[in-house]
């Protein structure tokens, strides 16, 4: 059976990545550093906020201490809630897509969104209430493309439920090739969303579909399904 639906946030629930890149390129010109489009999306999507900042120094060679980096975190946040205010950045048909997956099974979010970021925009949505579980920046060690987020968010999601979960229960939604590589090696299922990258980019993931609108439940339940079927010789 399908335990658990998994999503992601940015890119996949909200429309938030053209504004995510557009705080990071803020802040770095701040400080004098050039961050294209091209760049963040080919490069540092993936990462969290901490993760990409630490990944843009050490491509620039910039020898940034952890009061820096910390600093420039702090003011990315602040320069994408401007951003957000008084705009609704849920993808068309996104409501409808977690109540439909809400209904069918537990929901969890995995992000390296900051945790304010993520319950913003639920809350503003009047969503949060319906997610079990979420794991977002600095929850783990690691972060994306590292399994742990995922393996953590399985883990909360087991805790809470009359029965064990275990990542091969569940699917995970995703909107980059480093999400769906994070839920692999937790061993989730992975359906990835066209609208950060283009369907070629997502070669490893089960299912590809080109929103969150076009999310089917019972498509989900049957790739679970399939991954337990016995192989025929």
């Amino acid at each position: 059976m399908l335990r658990a639906i998994v999503f992601d946030f940015d890119g996949v629930i909200a429309n938030t990545e053209p504004l995510h890149y557009l705080a990071f390129r803020d802040v770095l010109a701040e400080d004098g550093v050039e961050l294209s489009e091209h760049d963040y999306y080919g490069r540092y999507l993936g990462y969290s906020d901490e993760g990409a900042f630490r990944k843009i120094a050490e491509d620039r060679g910039l020898d940034w201490s952890e009061a820096t980096l910390a600093a420039i975190w702090e003011r990315k946040a602040l320069r994408l809630e401007e951003l957000e205010r008084d705009r609704s950045v849920l993808f068309p048909g996104a409501d409808e897509a977690i109540r439909r997956a809400a209904a069918a099974a537990p929901i969890a979010i995995t992000s390296g969104a900051l945790r304010r970021e993520i319950v913003r925009v639920l809350d503003r949505a009047g969503l949060t209430r319906l997610f079990r579980v979420i794991v977002a920046a600095g929850d783990t060690a690691a972060s994306k493309p590292a399994p742990d987020p995922y393996l953590a968010t399985v883990a909360q999601l087991s805790a809470l439920a009359a029965t064990p979960i275990t990542g091969a229960d569940c699917v995970a939604i995703e909107d980059s090739p480093w999400g769906v590589d994070s839920a692999r090696e937790a061993e989730l299922r992975t359906v990835a969303v066209t609208t950060s990258y283009d369907t070629h980019a997502f070669a490893a993931a089960d299912l590809v579909i080109a929103n969150i609108s076009a999310l089917d439940v019972p498509v989900l339940q049957q790739l679970v399904i399939s991954e337990r079927r016995p192989k025929s010789n």
